[in-house]
């Protein structure tokens, strides 16, 4: 059983509690950080975990293995660098880090330390995403040619929420939609040469998060794809792959569809609910085990983060395509100072 601590206990902080919590046999929450213990004393104690405001303190409690960081994105960097200097192992939410240099910092001092960096990407245990990866891996569709994803939905948030601010979401639905859906195409169709972005708010108030984001994507091995998150509009998923042979797609995230070059009725196949949440936690264990590693590997994850970087710069810059692959293998990230900031943005 692997004892982990959370920082963050939020709307979402709550629900990975939610989804281990008396349910895993690989994991359980032994204690909690938060800026307003207060708030969530109820739900802590009905969770059987306490919690404190002191992260150095629970980072030198030697009964907690692991750190799961559930903090605003701008933060991420730093509670990974202070988790994995302890000596943590740590589950981090997406975005891993808002910037690339950041993320290779933390990625770099996981690595240093020796603990299992686990970055959270739940859509790669969706169950219609793991046979889209098999058909790709076993060539039936052919020569990949490209993809195309979109991820929709409403915009949620009070005005004055960090999760709905500029600064933490840089290229508007990207980060709170988008991450999700480049994390799937890059385990599909590998690394990004450049990206060309267009962004812009046309509905939601001032001051807020873009609300419709358009990216075209171009990777090192001559495939493309395109990728829109829109924040005003009805919930909608979509991850499309094109092959020579056929393409398949993600239409929704249970449903799987497949067509095949020379006509035909498309093979359509469902997939029932289950715990993704609880899967990416419990897998997360089991590479702190040695039973297993996780999908989500260090590279990719620092990856992820250079095109998210390049697609903000592109989008501030009205299109200019930004080389990607060249940022990833020649930035050499700056070293991140540890502050010791305890978390002031909100839970």
């Amino acid at each position: 059983m692997l004892d982990a601590a959370i920082f963050g206990l939020g709307n979402w902080g709550q629900r990975l509690v939610g989804s281990v919590q008396r349910k895993s046999d690989k994991i359980r929450i032994i204690r909690g950080v938060a800026r307003s213990p207060e708030k969530i004393r109820a739900f802590a104690a009905e969770h059987a975990f306490d919690v404190v405001t002191d992260y150095d303190a629970v980072l030198r409690d030697r009964s907690v293995a692991a750190m799961i960081v559930a903090t605003p994105h701008s933060l991420h960097h730093e509670h990974t660098i202070r988790a994995a200097r302890a000596g943590k192992h740590v589950f981090v939410e997406k975005p891993f880090t808002l910037t690339h240099a950041t993320a290779e910092a933390a990625a770099r001092a996981c690595e240093t330390a020796g603990v299992v960096m686990a970055v959270a990407q739940s859509r790669r245990f969706r169950p219609a995403f793991v046979d889209l990866k098999q058909l790709i891996d076993e060539g039936e569709l052919g020569t990949l040619l490209h993809i195309e994803g979109a991820f929709t939905g409403q915009y949620r948030h009070a005005e004055s929420s960090w999760r709905g601010s500029r600064e933490e979401n840089p290229a508007g639905g990207m980060v709170p939609r988008g991450i999700h859906v480049l994390d799937l195409m890059l385990d599909l169709f590998g690394t990004v040469e450049s990206a060309q972005a267009f962004s812009d708010r046309r509905v939601l108030e001032s001051g807020a998060m873009d609300d419709t984001t358009a990216t075209m994507l171009r990777f090192v091995n001559g495939r493309t794809g395109y990728l829109c998150t829109m924040m005003t509009t009805a919930a909608f998923w979509r991850l499309h792959v094109f092959g020579s042979k056929g393409w398949a797609a993600m239409e929704g995230e249970h449903t799987l569809v497949i067509r095949w070059q020379g006509g035909g009725a498309p093979e359509v196949r469902e997939y029932p609910e289950h715990d993704i949440l609880r899967n990416e936690l419990e897998c997360f264990a089991d590479a702190v085990a040695g039973r297993d590693t996780f999908p989500v590997r260090p590279e990719q994850a620092v990856h992820g983060i250079a095109v998210l970087e390049a697609v903000a710069e592109s989008a501030r810059r009205d299109g200019t395509r930004i080389p990607v692959a060249q940022r990833t293998a020649d930035t050499v990230a700056q070293p991140v100072l540890e502050t010791h900031l305890q978390f002031s943005k909100g839970d």
